[in-house]
């Protein structure tokens, strides 16, 4: 980062489109930095949200983005780029500086500030994003950087005044340069560890290459920070003895030093009994559905009560939370059908999104739509875990996998296989392979009922699977009064 980096430089996002690169793209822009940015996936929300502060995406990848001369002050290039990229090799060929996402985001926005970082294979956005609010309703004006859109803010990204900065700590790698999991460029002080499992199965040989990685985060903690682990993960729970600052435990059970007790769904949201150390604080009510994010609120709350919040503050923030983009969002209803969209792509997380959206509406019949889409559930690796999450929906719908030829073919999950595995465990024929998003739609607007949910469950934007299906129960005739259909 030799040359002058200041308001008004050129800084150039190599796939800008990704959740990551394109809200620090929008971090610079509104810091008064001149963004450019190219992609070859160019999808909403990122795509209408960059296109809406004013960033130009250049489609492709190509060295002329770049521009003439010593090109720009500054490249971003996304861990989705490898080499061979046009951009990236021209970058390298004629010594353009460049930096990862995560050296980026230490140089903009950690540097100088207390950093909070939410970590785990799951739970991630929504326990970022709710640290966020909490901090921002108590008036502490924090900085934030977070893999979704919290509704509350309208983008996943704020450069505040104070002097906390909370972040979203993936475990993915940074870039083909820069192989390191992105959190430990976050320079961490307060770290909240919510689950550990196998993923990404593109870049971690198996689970202990996945704890390695975490435990290099706990090491780094200083003695001066803390961890607040769930005690509910084994996995993560196995690293605490490496950490040099104070460990306290949280979870739904009697031996967390942070209970929760007395969970139950309230509504559309979430309500429990926030305990230290069997000292009970009054009562949180969290507008999120599922145990799993009572889990995650609890978090949320021992460490706002642990930087200084009151509990009367922190209650009053919680409340008003309104939730993720894309995270058991309702996307809307119509001709009597609820359709949720929801980010899940691990078996874990769908496991638990479904056991939500069943809590929440315990009633109603339930269609699971998932898109096998991310690295890791393309593969076999989950096969069976896949089956037995999505058996709990009363029909299941999958599709192709977003593009096969991208994943060894001896390693590759099959949606029909999968669909077998499920219809034979439950003995009928719960579920379905269809290959495209239009077959999909067509599908659940002839036959989802007055009554039912569909949950849409994708990493990516599964064609915009929702608002098709939406769009096409809105013009679909009144139902008779003989009731509902049997799917």
């Amino acid at each position: 980062m030799s040359r002058d980096l200041g308001p008004g430089a050129h800084v150039h996002f190599v796939a800008v489109c990704g959740v990551g690169t394109g809200s620090l793209a929008g971090l610079l822009k509104q810091q008064g930095y001149r963004v450019t940015g190219s992609d070859e996936n160019v999808y909403p929300p990122m795509s209408t949200f960059l296109e809406g502060i004013g960033i130009d995406i250049m489609p492709g990848y190509r060295e002329e983005h770049l521009g003439d001369g010593d090109g720009p002050d500054l490249v971003v290039i996304g861990n989705a780029v490898s080499r061979g990229n046009p951009e990236a090799e021209a970058v390298l060929r004629r010594g353009i500086p460049y930096v990862s996402l995560p050296q980026a985001l230490g140089r903009f926005l950690i540097d100088g500030k207390h950093s909070v970082v939410v970590a785990g294979t799951h739970g991630k956005t929504t326990t970022t994003s709710l640290m966020s609010w909490v901090l921002v309703a108590a008036g502490l004006d924090p900085s934030f950087f977070i893999g979704g859109i919290p509704v509350n803010f309208g983008s996943g990204f704020r450069a505040g005044a104070g002097s906390w900065v909370v972040m979203e700590g993936d475990e993915y790698d940074s870039a083909f340069f820069d192989k390191g999991p992105k959190f430990l460029h976050y320079q961490p002080e307060r770290v909240i560890l919510t689950s550990l499992e196998f993923d990404h199965a593109d870049i971690y040989r198996d689970l202990e290459h996945v704890k390695q990685a975490f435990r290099r985060l706990v090491e780094i903690i200083p003695p001066g920070g803390s961890l607040l682990v769930c005690d509910e993960a084994a996995n993560a729970m196995d690293l605490v003895g490496g950490a040099a600052c104070p460990v306290l435990s949280y979870g739904l059970g009697a031996s967390a030093d942070w209970q929760a007790r007395d969970v139950h769904a309230e509504g559309a949201g979430m309500a429990f009994t926030p305990c230290y150390k069997g000292a009970a604080e009054g009562r949180v009510e969290v507008p999120l559905i599922g145990r799993h994010n009572a889990g995650n609120a609890l978090a949320v709350y021992a460490t706002a009560r642990a930087i200084g919040l009151g509990a009367t503050a922190v209650r009053s923030a919680m409340a008003t939370f309104r939730g993720v983009r894309r995270r058991q969002e309702i996307a809307g209803e119509a001709a009597g059908v609820l359709v949720v969209d929801d980010f899940a792509h691990h078996p874990t997380a769908v496991a638990e999104t479904m056991a939500a959206v069943r809590a929440a509406w315990p009633e109603r019949r339930l269609w699971a739509v998932f898109e096998p889409r991310s690295q890791t559930s393309r593969r076999r690796v989950f096969l069976e875990e896949f089956a037995r999450a999505l058996a709990g929906a009363d029909r299941v719908i999958l599709p192709d996998l977003y593009h096969p030829e991208k994943i060894p073919e001896e390693e590759r999950l099959s949606a029909a296989e999968l669909v077998d595995l499920i219809n034979r465990d439950r003995g009928e024929r719960a579920a379905s392979y269809l290959p495209g998003v239009d077959d999909i739609a067509a599908v659940l607007v002839r036959d989802a009922a007055e009554g039912d949910i569909v949950l849409v469950m994708s990493n990516g934007s599964f064609g915009d699977l929702p608002e098709k299906v939406l769009a096409g129960l809105r013009r679909r005739p009144a139902p008779s009064p003989s009731g509902r259909g049997s799917g």
